[in-house]
């Protein structure tokens, strides 16, 4: 149940910030939203607030933004239709009745000759009485077809009227918003926690780890392991690494007197799918505002690396997807983290953010980086590529990223459950 509850928040928290990022900066151009959404599929819960309708969907599997002019459009309305027409005060065009008139005994009944709902914002159509009449269309007017409600988009409020810079932006914010997000969580966690000090020493200890077992306690200083000095964490942890499963022997000074411990670290996967020890132990801290700041700031920049580095070896052939987690693996990751505690889960919250941002800002059609290249080539034609042809590589990329998403989910139910 932990486990469920700590994948819930989380990753509501990341996809709701991505997305948020996304609608700020759009609304922020003046662009139509017209629906914020967490998850994918049939609705659970809605409600509308101004322009936009804020949904929870049934499959958590990311959210999305759906902007006035990403999509095919408003109801095709030709001439000859019959639709009735609703004014407000001052006699433009609120409603526009599609079927179903009768349900509106308010409006005018009219059969339409020519209209625009993005530019020219009128309607020229025929009363009852047979005469010609144009009619001025309120910016904000609503199409009612089978008593659901969509808003027009008159252009100027559509993505594809903004500029590059504006539009950029917009899709640009999403992983922006990620990256943002762990910095916060980082700092928050250096301030309640304590900044990790470059120092070999013991910090707090697992219960459950090696190190405790073996007798070791907060505080001792490391001096050698195995005969070798030691200056600092890094190089610490870097020779606990090297020998999972082997016994080393600890030299440490522990209140004025130096004792020799040998400790047995514990195996697990490391960073790139090889084995690597652990013994349980955190890294000394201090507390300092300015200084928990900075570590918001550079241990993300640290996680950025290490997921670039990891992204590089999968290209090259070096890493294999087997190392690779899907939904079901990072399911199966955040129980973990939430098991030993709400600060490493914190750390995994922040790594998972930044993977976030980095994976949706890949060149991969779909994908906000793959919509940022058509930009981007739109920006140096001077033109935009033929809306088809983009929607057709955007569909394409979706499929396959499914497709890969299928596939890693698989190799994550043989790794847990078979």
């Amino acid at each position: 149940m932990n486990t469920l509850l700590s994948v819930i928040v989380i990753f509501g928290l990341l996809v709701f910030i991505h997305e948020w990022g996304h609608l700020y900066f759009a609304k922020r151009a003046g662009i139509l939203c017209r629906e914020f959404a967490i998850g994918f599929g049939p609705k659970i819960y809605s409600f509308k607030k101004d322009e936009t309708v804020y949904t929870i969907r049934l499959l958590p599997l990311g959210g999305f933004v759906r902007m006035a002019g990403e999509d095919p459009e408003m109801i095709d309305i030709k001439p000859g239709y019959e639709v009735g027409l609703v004014f407000n005060k001052i006699g433009k065009v609120s409603q526009i009745i599609v079927n179903n008139k009768s349900k509106h005994p308010e409006a005018q009944v009219v059969q339409v000759e020519r209209i625009d709902l993005e530019r020219e914002l009128i309607i020229e159509a025929y009363n009852d009485e047979d005469e010609r009449m144009q009619y001025q269309v309120d910016p904000k007017a609503e199409l009612i077809q089978d008593e659901k409600a969509t808003q027009i988009a008159p252009w100027d409020r559509q993505f594809g009227s903004k500029t590059v810079g504006q539009r950029a932006l917009a899709i640009f914010a999403g992983p922006m918003m990620n990256f943002v997000l762990a910095v916060v969580i980082l700092i928050a966690f250096a301030l309640m926690q304590g900044i990790p000090v470059d120092e070999a020493q013991i910090g707090e200890l697992s219960p459950e780890g090696a190190a405790f077992e073996a007798g070791l306690q907060e505080g001792d200083q490391v001096l050698a392991i195995d005969g070798q000095p030691l200056a600092s964490w890094e190089e610490m942890t870097s020779v606990i690494q090297q020998n999972p499963n082997q016994s080393i022997a600890f030299e440490v000074e522990r209140n004025g007197e130096v004792l020799t411990v040998p400790v047995t670290p514990q195996e697990r996967v490391g960073q790139f799918g090889d084995a690597e020890g652990f013994i349980g132990i955190a890294s000394p801290t201090e507390f300092s505002l300015i200084g928990s700041i900075q570590y918001g700031f550079t241990q993300t920049y640290t996680f950025m690396k290490m997921i670039f580095e990891v992204l590089g070896m999968i290209v090259t052939g070096q890493f294999s997807l087997d190392y690779v987690a899907g939904p079901v693996g990072i399911y199966n990751y955040t129980g973990e983290a939430a098991a030993m505690g709400i600060f490493v889960l914190m750390q995994w919250a922040a790594a998972l953010s930044v993977n976030l941002g980095i994976i949706n800002l890949l060149p991969i059609p779909a994908m906000d980086g793959g919509r940022l290249i058509f930009i981007g080539l739109e920006a140096l034609r001077g033109k935009p590529i033929d809306p088809q042809k983009e929607g057709l590589v955007h569909f394409i990329g979706f499929a396959l990223l499914m497709l890969l998403m299928i596939v890693v989910t698989w190799n994550d139910i043989n790794k847990f459950f078979m």
